[in-house]
């Protein structure tokens, strides 16, 4: 699966922004549906971002669209008309707030429908946003739900107010929280959503950093997402892209080691060993899946 970083969010009736996140460094492009757009504009922004997707060059990029929850009366029109008219163009459907492998049995069956109407060459992923206590708790129903389910996304301000949490920031997305616990606040619900994702072989995303003026907290925020196994985090703003970006790229000295792995690995079993031994350390099978896994994403990053 191509690498997801830099997840970017645009708002689907801002035409203007659509050209330039096509042009951005993000890996993924999400033209939004939901949160970013007032109620007065959902109709008008999922014909715009329809219109966009069919008119810009998105070949490029990772495209994926976030449609409105499931228990809105806007979703289910979100869902059929851009799979109907631009699902040959996008790589995934983000469903906003999960809580059930229902909604992914809902939207499955339904894409299946369109594909099969329109004689599709590959299918449309999920992303399902696990957003609320409720859908951590059923995280390993609803990435089970279907093999379309290619990443979890973690949603931080609706998880904070699902289960109470106090509220630290203006955007209630990550900032300042050193301020109220000492530690990291959302250690267990990240490493949880991860163990889920990981378990059933898809990608985790991280929530977005809500201050993109905070370069610092940003970065902080984002070595964090990564070290819990993250492979991504999403971003609110062009100016995130770049950090983004560099956090969840292989470092040189990564790459090194990978290597040497990849290589002894290789030595070994063409001499019929099954130890294997790295700068005098031992090194077990689930390091060189770690080591080959990270060796693949710097290939296609031109790394190597």
């Amino acid at each position: 699966m191509k690498p997801r970083r830099s997840n970017l969010s645009v708002p689907g009736h801002m035409k203007k922004m659509h050209g330039k996140a096509s042009e951005s460094q993000a890996d993924v492009i999400m033209l939004d549906l939901e949160d970013s757009v007032p109620v007065e504009e959902k109709t008008n922004a999922r014909t715009q971002v329809i219109d966009s997707l069919l008119n810009f060059d998105w070949s490029q990029k990772t495209v994926t669209v976030r449609i409105n929850a499931l228990d809105t009366p806007f979703a289910y029109r979100d869902l059929l008309e851009v799979a109907e008219q631009a699902g040959h163009i996008i790589d995934a459907i983000v469903i906003p707030k999960v809580n059930h492998p229902g909604d992914i049995y809902f939207a499955d069956r339904l894409l299946s429908g369109i594909e099969l109407s329109k004689n599709a060459s590959a299918p449309i992923g999920i992303e399902a946003s696990i957003e609320t206590a409720e859908g951590l708790l059923r995280a390993t129903n609803i990435v089970a739900a279907s093999d379309r389910v290619r990443t979890l996304v973690f949603g931080i301000a609706d998880y904070s107010a699902s289960i109470g949490a106090r509220l630290v920031s203006i955007s209630g997305h990550g900032e300042k929280e050193e301020e109220l616990y000492p530690g990291h606040r959302w250690h267990f619900a990240i490493s949880n959503m991860v163990m889920h994702a990981k378990a059933h072989g898809v990608m985790a995303i991280d929530a977005p950093y809500g201050n993109f003026k905070d370069a610092d907290g940003l970065r902080h925020s984002a070595v964090m997402a990564c070290a819990l196994g993250c492979d991504g985090k999403w971003a609110i703003h062009p100016s995130q892209i770049d950090t983004i970006n560099e956090v969840f790229t292989p470092s040189a000295d990564e790459i090194a080691l990978a290597a040497k792995v990849i290589e002894a690995n290789a030595k070994a079993k063409a001499e019929g060993k099954g130890a294997i031994a790295v700068e005098g350390r031992m090194v077990d099978q689930a390091t060189v899946r770690l080591a080959t896994k990270l060796w693949e994403q710097a290939r296609y990053l031109n790394l190597v």
